[in-house]
């Protein structure tokens, strides 16, 4: 058995964690923990498999880590001497490209980059050849070095390997971007806090690229994730192809054609033609109606539903003084045309939200693009 974390955004752990319970993977009792500043994460174990599975079917989640070791080390002899015993073997192959995100508080070994370099010398003992050692970057990469995480916290050593490579917001389809996305792992988090139940109608007014109603669609489909991308553990010896074509064929059988009535609109031209060829390349284009109108002209369907969006906040309110006129229209719009509605947006100022006049509870904090925000969600 292996053990795993599922990494998300700080705030998004319960979200994580309640799909790992939906998957069966989730450990009785598991602690939500963070693993580093500014992070969280859930924990699960199972057969190395579990990590294929959780990869190919977390919304929520930035990357799953399979938790290589743990010892503790006041040294770098020592540390080098425990860090030879793990089975590098399993994960890479001799010379393999490699990169390392290292963290060290409250620990006598608190020199990051010596961490590293003493932890790619373990490597290439172990497994008697040179491995290259580049830098760990979050950006698309063609062919991205193996990841390994390293945390030391009080002496305490948690070695992690990487088994998604790209972050898992990644899925494939988002080529073209209006101003300020979201990513599809927040927008997937959206959507999971509002309580969407998958049958009635939902509505962005704000939908900029599309990100919100494609991750919607594509739940209300139940379509893996990460049904067309690579993933890390790919490379590694012991990767079971044959484990793997059978879970995509799984997943492939669950899949429904049909969606719920989803509706789209911006007052941007530009983002709507975006976000059309975006949900185009998710394979969603068909269940979205999008349209090129302002959040006051929105034609909700009859009967009660959800509003899931993401309006402008801008940085500073001080820069945005008419955001709050916005707002304060968003609710009277709501309450005209959606009551009995849910509505769930993403809310960078507590004053932005309050001027809606709408009773949203800000139940779950995060960050977005370096930003604090909650989701904030009520009924109109």
């Amino acid at each position: 058995m292996d053990a795993f974390a599922a990494v998300c955004g700080p705030g998004l752990e319960s979200l994580v964690a309640s799909e790992l319970r939906g998957l069966g993977l989730l450990d009785p009792g598991s602690v939500l923990r963070p693993p580093k500043p500014g992070s969280a994460s859930a924990a699960f174990s199972g057969p190395l498999t579990a990590a294929y599975r959780a990869n190919l079917h977390l919304r929520c989640a930035d990357r799953v880590l399979v938790k290589a070791g743990e010892f503790y080390a006041s040294t770098f002899p020592e540390f080098c001497r425990k860090a030879s015993r793990i089975p590098w073997e399993k994960f890479l192959n001799p010379g393999q490209p490699i990169a390392f995100k290292v963290d060290s508080v409250k620990s006598r070994l608190y020199h990051e980059a010596a961490v590293a370099q003493r932890l790619a010398e373990a490597i290439e003992g172990r497994l008697r050849s040179p491995c290259p050692v580049g830098k760990f970057k979050e950006e698309a990469s063609a062919r991205p070095p193996q990841l390994i995480t390293a945390r030391v916290e009080k002496n305490l050593v948690s070695i992690g390997v990487d088994s998604s490579g790209e972050p898992l917001h990644r899925r494939g389809y988002r080529l073209a971007s209006a101003k300020a996305p979201i990513r599809e792992t927040l927008a997937s988090a959206l959507v999971l806090a509002s309580g969407w139940d998958l049958a009635s109608p939902l509505i962005d007014p704000f939908c900029g690229s599309g990100t919100i109603v494609i991750e919607a669609a594509l739940m209300a489909r139940k379509a893996a994730a990460g049904m067309t991308r690579k993933f890390a553990f790919m490379d590694w010896p012991g990767f079971d192809a044959r484990a793997w074509d059978a879970m995509l064929a799984d997943a492939g059988k669950w899949a429904v054609p049909a969606a719920p009535k989803i509706l789209a609109s911006d007052r941007d031209a530009g983002a709507v033609e975006a976000a059309r060829a975006n949900a185009e390349r998710a394979g969603v284009a068909g269940a979205i109606e999008f349209s090129c109108r302002a959040v006051s002209a929105i034609e909700p369907p009859a009967g009660p539903g959800w509003v899931v969006t993401n309006p402008p906040y801008g940085v500073r309110l001080g820069k945005s003084p008419d955001l709050r006129g916005l707002y304060a229209a968003l609710g009277d719009i709501l309450r005209d045309k959606c009551p009995g509605w849910q509505v769930t947006m993403l809310s960078g100022s507590a004053q932005l939200t309050r001027a809606t006049g709408l009773r949203l509870d800000c139940g779950i904090a995060t960050m977005n693009g370096g930003l604090a925000v909650n989701l904030a969600s009520g009924q109109v």
